[in-house]
């Protein structure tokens, strides 16, 4: 699946945080004013509570349709873009509901969730294909390698070499992501844009990992489509070809910036439940 998202070209320039340059022309700033119109709407779609295996399925299907529209606006079809399932917190059963109806992507946030749901999935369903996409550990390496498909945080140096450490030991070999922090937040992981060139030579060239492509979450406070031209130029520079980004308010947009994969779990298996009112 090649990057060829649509969305960052040249001409007019933005500064994002961190004092990064993305440059758009005349047409895609049009395009980026619609995007940011779309985004804001949808912001505060998808929170519903879901009640049944009827409403997954419903919503998958919807999901799956929206995918498809926005593959197809961008000149690619559904099948280039992989539809990550986003089951973390979910309960077996909701899972099991998106299996009946087809499904067979997922991704989970926490090694120790995903031990307790997925092994007897992935016993039944030798299609499964399961993205670690939360932090990892060092010390749970071995673990994660046993039972994810793709990890899609490799976010230091330190991880990347107990990661190659573990590969040649088991012979296990999950496609990688590497995270960038395009929006270079304290809170959150990934390498700043400034270092991805080194960590790729460093995860790919050097160590030899299988890396596929970056992954970003970019700021709550910020306009997505910024750092998904971000991370769609760095992929380029460096010889990638997946971009993982977008989530449930903002998927559309990133797959008209290039998305090989996106990850969506309110949209599909519905918000949390409301807290209880304290009664007076």
């Amino acid at each position: 699946m090649a990057v060829t998202g649509s969305g960052v070209l040249s001409a007019s320039v933005i500064k994002i945080t961190g004092g990064k340059l993305i440059s758009l022309d005349t047409t895609d700033l049009l395009s980026f004013s619609y995007l940011s119109t779309v985004h804001h709407k949808l912001s505060h779609i998808g929170n519903k509570f879901v009640n049944s295996d009827q409403d997954i399925a419903e919503n998958l299907a919807a999901v799956k349709s929206r995918v498809a529209a926005a593959a197809k606006a961008d000149g690619r079809t559904a099948d280039q873009i992989s539809l990550i399932a986003v089951s973390k917190t979910k309960p077996a059963s909701h899972i099991r509901a998106a299996f009946d109806a087809g499904h067979r992507v997922y991704g989970e946030n926490r090694l120790q969730e995903a031990e307790e749901k997925w092994p007897l999935f992935k016993e039944e369903f030798d299609d499964v294909r399961l993205h670690l996409i939360g932090p990892l550990q060092r010390n749970k390496v071995k673990r994660s390698l046993l039972l994810f498909d793709v990890i899609e945080t490799v976010d230091r140096p330190k991880l990347a070499r107990a990661l190659a450490r573990e590969m040649d030991t088991s012979g296990l070999r999950p496609a990688c992501f590497l995270q960038v922090n395009t929006g270079e937040e304290s809170q959150k992981s990934g390498v700043i844009p400034e270092e991805l060139d080194a960590f790729v030579a460093l995860c790919r060239d050097e160590l030899e990992l299988p890396v596929q492509g970056l992954m970003c979450l970019p700021p709550k406070n910020e306009e997505p489509a910024l750092h998904f031209g971000l991370l769609r130029e760095l992929a380029r520079r460096n010889g990638l070809d997946q971009l993982s980004m977008g989530m449930t308010a903002d998927f559309e947009t990133a797959i008209r910036f290039g998305a090989t994969c996106v990850h969506v779990g309110t949209a599909i298996f519905g918000g949390r439940p409301p807290l209880p009112s304290n009664p007076d």
